[in-house]
């Protein structure tokens, strides 16, 4: 394979856990996301995937990552629906101010996104087969670990 084709779908499916990461932590914990709540993400990760210790470290530092990126998206608001109400408050849609929002939440990952990358390409490479392979399979079929 093409070292820029294998290239090129390492960094799409990073991209695609990283939101797919942010969009469910977003989802299930609106307003909130506690040190609890990510001590229970990784051990409920680690139980399901037997990591080892060193698997164990590199996975806190993708959660903690994806949390830095959570949190810059988010923005200082940290609720999307009172920003995107402010939006449509008038009597037309504020475009600059949507564009102005995306070009912030666009900065943070730009600057987030190779350090997230990094921090999940190292995590996956840190597993054996078999656990790559359940990640894979959960993936595939939808199957929900944080419920």
């Amino acid at each position: 394979m093409n070292h820029w084709i294998k290239k090129s779908l390492i960094s799409l499916f990073s991209l695609t856990l990283i939101t797919a990461a942010v969009a469910g932590c977003s989802r299930h914990h609106p307003n909130e996301w506690s040190a609890e709540d990510s001590d229970r993400l990784r051990d409920k990760v680690a139980d399901k995937l037997d990591l080892n210790t060193p698997q164990r470290q590199k996975l806190t530092v993708l959660v903690d990552q994806l949390l830095v990126v959570r949190e810059g998206v988010r923005g200082e608001t940290g609720d999307p629906r009172s920003t995107f109400s402010t939006l449509i408050s008038g009597d037309t849609f504020d475009r600059s101010k949507a564009q102005t929002l995306l070009d912030e939440k666009t900065r943070v990952l730009q600057a987030e996104g190779p350090a997230t990358i990094a921090a999940l390409a190292d995590f996956y490479d840190s597993l054996d087969p078999q656990q790559q392979a359940k990640v894979r399979d959960k993936l595939e079929h939808r199957h929900r670990w944080f419920h």
